[in-house]
């Protein structure tokens, strides 16, 4: 495609972060609520000669608003939202954009609802897509390879609403591990990158929030350099004086490492998502979840406690409906979750996502119920179920979820974890962040289903248990 356009400087570039329209979702509360760093970076690497907007249907009911240049970017959840807004601009012959992980994993299909293709990490590729765009040269494909995170500059935070419950923050990226259901590893490469050390803890002092959200692929790493790299960020945070309380992604075997633990915890480090997945080792393999199995589903409570003795709580994410989960099996893993050290969870069911090796089998093995694509996209929220299991029907699998979610996410068991961790950590701000962690799931599952569960109120009774306790 070739745009040409006689337009008058300065440019007027439109960043847009759309809705889920299907559910709101977690990163939609308020409570919970993250900005996002893609266009946020996006707008830094633009040059000076544009004018830039970020809409945010976040916080705005969308309306048409007048640009030169449209750029949109999207999960796979949001990405048939995405379409319809593209749309809207297209009818007004203003070009599209679409970025993200979705377009970069179906760039087929998106461009058929844009303009524009972004495939893979803008740092690479977006400086010559705004120059051709100028010279009238725009193309239909843009595709960048990796590269590194120097070339990725602090992201233009005084575009994103004010009302952001946390900051956003990226300080690596790449994953060295193959799971079957994730897609990191195909987007952000096997490689681990990092920002420079004086960088990352520059960015995380600008934050205005006084929480923060470490979006990395795994914050800690796997070698001695990458290890040595979360420290030296702990480590600037501390010397900073700046407090934050920030959570963050990261692999299991951080645990055996007590100096990195206990740097995280001073710089403010409250929780740490850990991809439990499941707690059969036979489960772990089948899904190359090998980081897990060399840690041992029998050594599972000794990471928690590493985690716990230094004040940090463990969000667990386990995966819901794999190939050999029974109905009894997903009551045993809720069960499980409810008597181990996990202090939160994220309880969803297999979701195929585009780009990943199950959703590359599960379509051939014609398991993927929902596949009227781009409609059915809005649906792959991790709470709704998408597949054909093996030992159970779809209504059989739908059915014991709901139980299973109940179970797990009843207020009375949200409230004894609350005690747990607090226990455990000895600090009230991280069960705090455990118990409001669980609430938002909760919300989000039962999202029209049932009464939002207030923070504010839920979280005032846990204050009295805890002068009580």
């Amino acid at each position: 495609m070739s745009v040409t356009k006689s337009i008058k400087k300065p440019f007027k570039l439109l960043l847009i972060n759309p809705m889920n329209a299907y559910k709101k979702g977690i990163y939609h509360d308020k409570v919970y609520s993250v900005p996002p760093l893609g266009l946020g970076t996006l707008a830094a690497l633009t040059p000076d000669n544009w004018d830039i907007e970020i809409f945010d249907e976040n916080f705005e009911e969308f309306i048409f608003k007048k640009a030169d240049l449209v750029a949109i970017t999207a999960l796979t959840s949001q990405v048939t939202r995405a379409y319809e807004i593209a749309k809207v601009y297209q009818e007004n012959n203003i070009p599209t954009i679409l970025g993200g992980i979705h377009a970069s994993m179906m760039p087929d299909e998106a461009i058929n609802y844009v303009d524009v293709v972004l495939n893979g990490e803008a740092e690479g590729i977006w400086k010559e897509l705004i120059n051709d765009f100028e010279n009238g040269k725009l193309k239909s494909y843009y595709k960048a390879g990796l590269v590194s995170m120097d070339k990725s500059p602090p992201p233009r935070i005084d575009l994103y609403n004010s009302d952001y419950a946390l900051g956003s923050l990226q300080t690596t990226r790449g994953c060295p591990n193959n799971c079957d259901f994730c897609t990191v590893h195909v987007i952000n490469g096997h490689k681990y990158r990092y920002k420079s050390t004086e960088q990352a803890v520059n960015e995380y002092i600008d934050i205005p929030q006084d929480r923060v959200y470490v979006v990395d692929d795994d914050f800690y790493g796997y070698t001695k350099e990458s290890a040595k790299r979360a420290i030296d960020f702990c480590k600037g945070i501390i010397k900073s004086g700046v407090k934050k309380d920030w959570y963050t992604f990261t692999s299991m075997h951080l645990a055996k490492d007590e100096e990195a633990l206990k740097y995280m915890s001073e710089a403010g480090c409250r929780m740490v998502l850990l991809g439990i997945e499941s707690e059969f080792a036979s489960q772990l393999a089948a899904s190359h979840k090998r980081v897990n199995l060399k840690v041992g589903v029998e050594n599972y409570e000794k990471i928690y406690d590493a985690f716990h003795h230094n004040g940090i709580a463990v969000l667990g994410s386990f995966i819901f409906g794999l190939d050999s989960d029974t109905p009894e099996s997903i009551m045993n893993r809720a069960d499980y979750y409810i008597n181990s050290g996990v202090d939160c969870i994220q309880a969803g069911m297999l979701t195929p996502l585009p780009g990943s090796e199950t959703f590359f089998r599960l379509q051939q093995e014609n398991r993927i119920i929902y596949n009227n694509f781009p409609e059915d996209w809005d649906k792959y929220t991790f709470f709704n179920n998408i597949i054909e299991p093996i030992n159970m029907s779809p209504e059989e699998f739908v059915e014991v979820m709901n139980t299973a979610w109940e179970k797990i996410y009843d207020l009375k068991i949200m409230k004894r974890k609350y005690l747990q961790t607090l226990k455990a950590t000895k600090n009230p701000i991280t069960a705090g962040w455990a118990f409001s962690t669980n609430l938002n799931y909760r919300n989000t599952i039962f999202e029209g289903q049932k009464k939002n569960l207030n923070f504010t109120q839920s979280y005032r009774e846990l204050t009295s248990i805890y002068v009580e306790y």
